[in-house]
């Protein structure tokens, strides 16, 4: 994650659309192949994404004909900061943050500090918001991606 930047690494974002497109669902459950179509994405990194969000608690998988992905619990209780924790793959702001990191000057480095609290401070923005704050627009997105029934929003889980 390019935290400077505020750019998500792909995993997240697909994560995050994921949920969103789920959020418009409803109760209807909608397979990796129907989102992935809609978002001209990768259906096998699509696919990881979905088990790493069923791993996690925020969707419910379920095979089979009827199968499919759907929402683990309403959107408001799902945290788009909880979200970006557990899915970005690397949160190291800076060489001297990952497990590895071989930065020279590390022992001596002021500079630790302060980009640990820029880190948590973009975190605790994002702990802010829930999925039903970022889909809140339903209708627009619906009409966007195709949903049939935007009056699906209603909490249903």
């Amino acid at each position: 994650m390019l935290i400077f930047g505020m750019q998500l690494d792909k995993f997240t974002d697909y994560g995050l659309r994921a949920l969103i497109y789920l959020r418009l669902c409803g109760a209807r459950r909608a397979s990796v192949a129907e989102i992935a179509a809609k978002f001209h994405l990768s259906e096998h990194h699509l696919s990881k994404v979905a088990t790493a969000l069923a791993a996690d608690g925020f969707v419910v998988s379920s095979r089979g004909r009827a199968g499919g992905l759907s929402l683990a619990k309403p959107a408001r209780d799902i945290s788009i900061g909880a979200v970006v924790r557990r899915l970005t793959r690397n949160v190291a702001v800076a060489e001297c943050f990952a497990q590895n990191g071989a930065c020279a000057i590390s022992p001596a480095c002021g500079l630790r500090g302060p980009l640990a609290e820029a880190q948590e401070a973009f975190f605790k923005v994002l702990d802010g918001y829930n999925l039903a704050d970022v889909s809140g627009q339903g209708a627009a997105l619906s009409k966007l991606l195709g949903v049939d029934d935007p009056s699906a929003l209603d909490e249903t889980v």
